[in-house]
């Protein structure tokens, strides 16, 4: 009985979470699919009714006098000319002499004129038929629906930012470069938040203050905007104080104060240098300022949250597992399956708008099937951290999109042009060092049984899963006209995973544990569940849903808060004129490159990549412009620099992800593991990934430069 309602109270909990996150996604999805369906019912309707543009509105009597008789009119007219005074002399031009005929043609077209407009009057009323005003009512609904929402995306944006915000600080899923374990931690974290929630209060305040005091009129929109943030910082800040008060019962005693500087949160810190460097120069709203730069791309930020949702959906399908089971009947050696891995995981992060994305997303499933194939850990994790980031240049990932909506000089067919090649390369070179540092001789291990076989029956399963996707793909093709690129992935995506999820519910076997594709925390999450529910394998529809938006409203929250503080150390850097330092032409082009290669890594080492590309746009851009850098070899190298910078300590972005989702006594054995081993093997899931984007950066910075561009 205990375990029911502990399982009853877990449900509400998830829910209370989770659904404020998942209606504005659905919100988002559907207002965005209602663009796509008004289009084609635009369509529909001049398909069935030409000329359905005219009958979309009542038309207008006519006010004219069809029935005016012209002669009549003509006489009147003449009459009114005579009686004009004769000239007193004093005017300069002699009156127009009475012309009748004239006059009695001029009022014959205009009454033909005013026939022809009750002639179309009648004809387009006649025309107006009950269908026509019931398909026009759904029509016009429906634009309205999708010109409401687009005024309140700003504010749904921000809703998504402070729920999921709130919901990672209460669960303390923030990132940071340590998670919390000791008392000691727990209170520097809570105490860290505390102090960057208060200069976020006080900056949106601020920023309040200063719009409503301007004296230009804010419009309703914007109102909204600014009590929303200041409600939306005043919360968080009683939630870390009571946190700094209450530490968790796992929590070890003690702790270390400056070990505990490692478990604050990055946003935390963030917050608090921006605040302090604006508070230093007087201008307290200068974070409120800035972060609102990220309302003016609420569409694309929002997609961010869609992209987080379709990874924890993914996480979920059992798809991910059936395409590893193809591998399994060539027994890889474990350096040429996480090469397999890494490469084939390209796609996927380029469908999910990131290489962080991807890790929460799959990574656990990644590093357990390296680990199940014989890779040592070090390895293991190091194809995980990199295998997101080989597709953020492929078709059709979020942060390209970002890149050509911000730089008018570059178009996203250029990107991904440049991109497949860029993907090449980096897959060859992590190929080339997995394998001349692997441990022993590379041999051909003899597979156990009949290799062809076994593969065929492992595609088999993959059959209904090509099938559905089709299926679906088709049916947006075919009724929205909305194909899968860089546009509709958000939007698509989402539906997509949803119909698999429900497709393996109605497939599923009885009685067969299946959860060897969950990730280890999702796994952990489950250890509540009730036995019946892990012998069957048969969670609800609901169940998957409830808990897959739970968990991408941590991620949501963590990453948001993440890149909307980078907006902040954007704006830091911005108005310090740090750029300014640098000289806006340099002696040579390859001086230029290596400045602007180093500047680049630099930001993708501190930033999230989507604040740092506006970063870019406004600061560093144009120096590579005027010292002749092509702009799409520029944003290529951009892209290449932010994921080595995301691979780099000391902050290491994916490599925090893969901790997050592999868990810390992975690590810790990774560690125990390689004691007593070379320099290299003993940091491989740093170096690994480090030296193959590094060697790939150099190439696509300095290649171009050496051979000219064409």
């Amino acid at each position: 009985m205990d375990q029911k309602v502990s399982a009853g109270n877990r449900t509400l909990y998830q829910w209370l979470a989770a659904l404020p996150a998942f209606l504005v996604l659905v919100f988002v999805i559907t207002l965005n699919t209602s663009h796509t369906m008004h289009a084609q019912l635009l369509q529909l309707g001049e398909a069935i009714w030409e000329g359905y543009f005219q009958l979309r509105e009542d038309p207008v009597q006519p006010s004219c006098d069809v029935n005016m008789d012209v002669e009549v009119a003509t006489q009147r007219l003449i009459a009114e000319r005579n009686a004009i005074p004769e000239d007193d002399g004093f005017s300069l031009f002699e009156p127009d002499p009475v012309d009748p005929v004239a006059i009695r043609r001029s009022l014959e077209a205009v009454k033909s004129q005013c026939q022809e407009k009750f002639d179309q009057y009648n004809a387009t009323k006649d025309r107006i038929t009950t269908g026509v005003q019931i398909f026009r009512s759904v029509e016009k609904g429906i634009a309205e629906f999708g010109s409401a929402g687009m005024s309140v995306e700003r504010i749904l944006l921000a809703i998504l930012v402070l729920i999921c915000g709130g919901t990672a600080l209460v669960t303390r899923h923030h990132i940071a470069l340590r998670p919390t374990v000791t008392a000691m931690d727990y209170r520097v974290s809570a105490g860290a938040q505390f102090i960057a929630f208060c200069l976020l209060f006080y900056s949106v305040y601020s920023f309040k203050v200063i719009a409503f005091s301007a004296g230009v009129e804010v419009t309703t929109e914007h109102a909204a905007l600014h009590w929303i943030w200041i409600f939306g910082f005043a919360s968080p800040i009683l939630i870390t104080l009571y946190q700094m008060i209450v530490v968790p019962k796992e929590a070890e005693p003690g702790g270390s104060f400056l070990k505990a500087q490692l478990a604050i949160p990055l946003y935390a810190n963030m917050a608090m240098i921006a605040g302090v460097y604006f508070l230093s120069v007087s201008h307290p709203s200068g974070i409120a300022i800035y972060l609102n730069q990220m309302m003016e791309l609420s569409q694309l930020f929002l997609n961010v949250g869609l992209y987080v949702w379709v990874g924890m959906l993914l996480k979920r399908t059992e798809m991910a597992q059936k395409i590893f089971n193809i591998f399994r009947p060539f027994n890889l050696p474990p350096e040429m399956l996480a090469v397999a891995v890494v490469a084939l995981a390209a796609i996927p992060t380029a469908y999910t708008g990131g290489s962080g994305i991807f890790v929460i997303a799959v990574g656990g499933l990644i590093f357990m099937e390296l680990r199940r194939a014989g890779a040592r850990r070090q390895l293991a994790l190091a194809a995980t951290a990199m295998s997101g980031s080989l597709g953020v240049v492929l078709r059709p990932c979020l942060l390209v999109v970002i890149v050509a909506a911000l730089n008018n000089e570059v178009t996203t067919d250029q990107l991904f042009g440049w991109g497949v090649k860029v993907f090449f390369l980096t897959t060859l070179l992590f190929a080339v060092f997995a394998l001349i540092t692997r441990k022993a001789p590379l041999e051909y291990r003899k597979p156990t049984g009949d290799v062809w076989p076994e593969f065929l029956a492992a595609l088999k399963p993959l059959i209904p899963y090509v099938i559905l996707i089709a299926v679906t793909l088709g049916a947006y093709a075919l009724l929205l006209n909305a194909y899968l690129d860089e546009f509709s992935a958000p939007i698509i995506l989402p539906v997509l995973m949803l119909v698999i999820l429900f497709y393996e519910r109605l497939t599923q076997e009885k009685d067969v544990l299946k959860r060897e594709n969950m990730n280890i925390d999702y796994i952990e999450e489950r250890v509540g569940a009730s036995l019946n529910d892990l012998k069957t394998g048969r969670d609800s529809m609901e169940k998957i849903v409830r808990e897959a938006t739970t968990e991408a409203t941590g991620h949501i929250g963590a990453l948001l808060m993440l890149m909307g503080m980078t907006m902040g150390i954007g704006g830091v850097i911005d108005r310090a004129e740090i750029m300014l330092l640098l000289p806006a032409e340099f002696s040579s082009i390859w001086m230029a490159m290596a400045l602007l290669v180093g500047m680049l890594v630099f930001i993708g080492m501190i930033m999230d990549p989507y604040g740092a590309v506006v970063l870019v746009t406004a600061t560093i851009a144009d120096i590579a412009y005027k010292n002749g850098i092509d702009p799409v070899h520029f944003w290529m190298v951009t892209l290449v620099a932010f994921e080595l910078g995301y691979l780099s300590p000391p902050v290491a972005l994916n490599h925090l992800l893969t901790r997050q989702v592999v868990g810390e006594r992975e690590f810790e054995l990774a560690k125990e593991e390689s004691a007593g081993e070379n320099f290299w093997y003993r940091n491989e899931r740093i170096l690994l990934p480090l030296v193959t984007m590094a060697v790939a950066l150099v190439i696509v910075a300095f290649l171009p430069l050496a051979i000219g561009y064409d």
